[in-house]
């Protein structure tokens, strides 16, 4: 059970052997006490990005003591885990792609969840009434939302292929964290309250969440000693206690019976999961490569199918490619860059799925003739979506070309995610986003155990998005479901300058996207490219787009172009790393969104030792 502490006198929480808030970050069997929280940092030695400050301190120490970007991002990723419980988690699934600098070669490790082998196309339809379950909250908030998940077994392979700690060791930070506690912010009580009908109505994620029924108060203490407990067991028996174990045994029982406390008032019935053992014990976290394009002289990699980050960004700057938009005609760069997405998108929407289940044709979409044939479609005016998809199949032809079939949107995607971006003194670099889907996931916690299930099996489309074609991305058994997630390192003369990464479910393409032009067309710095302000066109009629941007570009766009916007209070919260010349390195997060990301260096370039 999850201890929330009220603000207590020092004399009290000894008497009572808890934690003070003010104790937290200068625990004597923890890490030396944290700097303040800096979007961005310079120096040399390694560098880390991430949403929290802890987790970002975690690993830093791991580099500090010898390990590589990979152990650290393990550390960090393990760490967030405990104090960002709403987007992350041994519950979950990700991918993360690694830059090796002793092979001068990109690498990418899928730990996407995995539908039960026995989840039917229909898993998802009411058959009542033959429609689609409504997605939130009765769809989300089920067992049989529920994925196989798949980011303890991304740490093991990261860890033991190419890290230079064992999992163990890594996990030690994270084990502290859940057992010191942290204190809790504006964020986490904001993201508890949204939630708070959901969590109340498992009796496990009440215990861990609502203490006295309520969320807990910014400025009290969160420990987590069933967590503590749960690291500390997957560090003695290894990733077994969770795919072979009395973990997973827990883990399953709560997917297939979910623990309704008794008063639970959702509305709406609890569906249980189809998820068994054996589906836990067959999962792997392959390995694969990553989707490449040349941009402008920069080697973009990224993550491939199930996760179409790489695709529908290598497809857009492909499509870019074609213009030059580092000129003095902001709006009209603008205007073809929230094109370029649309077009993607389409795209995107009709052939992305998981390969093993159906052809993804990859090469097409990645083809830079290919772009030229979606390029022609762009005039003078937006676009209607949903625009068509295209023939990404060769021949491509020379012009524009038939777009008979009629589009649609897809389908419901998740904001609970966080990105995490590490490099090391070694030349190593990491990119790695890792999600529970929705903030809470399922809601649903595993007694006992201190973490949260994924409601991921939500990102299937519950029917097909283009009437009369095949949809690659429907329910299936053993299959993964479509991402939107972009993890990405940027390569220039076969050496890594950059690497991003966001949260923020599909509008995390745009994101990547819109901070890739930023930098490499109108020449941003890191800190710029990541804090100016974003839109997001992911073929709707609607551009979503937050109030800075429309109010610098909206009436520009709307009157010359015909673009129409939405707006958003916030698209994403990217993290990146610069890679300097001279072994230095600019760590950069969010300044604002989400109450503002943590970046840390291991030497700081003005402590005169980098």
């Amino acid at each position: 059970m999850t201890r929330w502490l009220p603000r207590l006198t020092l004399a009290t929480l000894v008497a009572s052997a808890l934690v003070p808030a003010s104790a937290v970050t200068g625990a004597a069997r923890g890490p030396s006490p944290l700097a303040p929280k800096q979007a961005v940092a310079t120096g040399a030695g390694g560098a880390v990005a991430s949403l929290d400050l802890t987790a970002t301190r975690a690993g830093i120490d791991v580099l500090r003591r010898g390990g590589n970007a990979i152990d650290a991002a393990v550390a960090v990723a393990a760490t967030l885990g405990v104090t960002e419980p709403y987007v992350a988690g041994i519950g979950g699934g990700g991918f993360m792609v690694i830059y090796l600098a002793s092979e001068h070669r990109v690498v990418t490790i899928d730990g996407r969840e995995k539908a039960p082998a026995a989840f039917p196309v229909d898993a998802f339809i009411d058959p009542s009434s033959g429609q689609p379950i409504p997605f939130y909250p009765q769809r989300v908030t089920t067992g049989l939302a529920v994925g196989v998940p798949g980011t303890l077994m991304t740490w093991q392979e990261a860890a033991a292929r190419y890290g230079s700690q064992p999992l163990g060791e890594l996990l030690e930070p994270a084990i502290q964290a859940a057992e010191r506690g942290f204190v809790v912010n504006q964020k986490i009580h904001d993201e508890t309250a949204q939630n708070q009908s959901r969590l109340a109505a498992f009796t496990s994620s009440r215990s861990l969440y609502l203490p006295g029924g309520q969320p807990p108060a910014v400025g009290s203490v969160l420990r987590n000693p069933e967590l503590a407990r749960t690291y500390g067991l997957i560090a003695r028996e290894g990733i077994g206690a969770l795919y072979h174990g009395p973990i997973g045994e827990a883990l399953v029982d709560t997917v297939q019976h979910p623990p309704l406390a008794p008063n639970a008032n959702l509305g709406f019935q609890v569906l249980p999961g189809r998820m068994t053992r054996s589906d836990l014990a067959a999962y792997t976290a392959p390995q694969q490569a990553p989707t490449t394009i040349d941009y402008r002289g920069y080697q973009i990699d990224g993550m491939g199918p199930p996760s179409s980050g790489g695709s529908t960004v290598g497809e857009a700057l492909n499509i870019l490619a074609g213009y030059h938009l580092g000129g003095r005609d902001r709006g009209l760069a603008l205007f073809r860059y929230l094109e370029a997405s649309r077009l993607s998108f389409a795209d995107r929407n009709r052939y992305l799925g998981d390969a093993n289940f159906g052809d993804v044709p990859l090469r097409g979409l990645l083809s830079p003739a290919y772009a030229a044939t979606r390029r022609c479609l762009i005039g003078t005016t937006a676009l209607t979506s949903p625009v068509p998809p295209g023939n990404p199949y060769p021949p491509f032809g020379s012009a524009c070309g038939d777009t008979a079939s009629s589009g649609g949107a897809g389908g419901d995607e998740g904001t609970s995610t966080n990105h995490i971006t590490v490099a090391d003194r070694f030349g190593n670099v990491v990119s790695y986003t890792n999600t529970i889907e929705q903030i809470a996931g399922s809601a649903i916690a595993v007694p006992g155990y201190g973490f949260l299930l994924n409601n991921e099996l939500t990102d299937f489309d519950a029917a097909p998005v283009y009437p009369g074609q095949p949809d690659p991305n429907l329910p299936a058994g053993n299959k993964r479901p479509r991402s939107s997630m972009s993890p990405t390192i940027v390569l220039h003369d076969g050496r890594p300058v950059l690497a991003v990464g966001s949260p923020g479910g599909s509008t995390i393409i745009t994101t990547v996207l819109q901070i890739l032009v930023d930098y490499v067309d109108f020449h941003m710095s890191l800190p710029d490219a990541i804090a100016a302000p974003r839109a997001s066109q992911r073929d709707a009629p609607t551009t979503q787009a937050e109030p800075d941007f429309i109010a610098a570009y909206g009436q520009e766009l709307q009157s010359r172009f015909g673009e129409a916007f939405t707006s958003s209070s916030l698209i994403g919260a990217a993290t990146g790393i610069r890679i300097l010349p001279d072994g230095l390195f600019q760590a950069v997060a969010e300044p604002v969104r989400e109450g503002g990301g943590a970046a840390a260096v291991v030497r700081p370039e003005s402590d005169g030792t980098g």
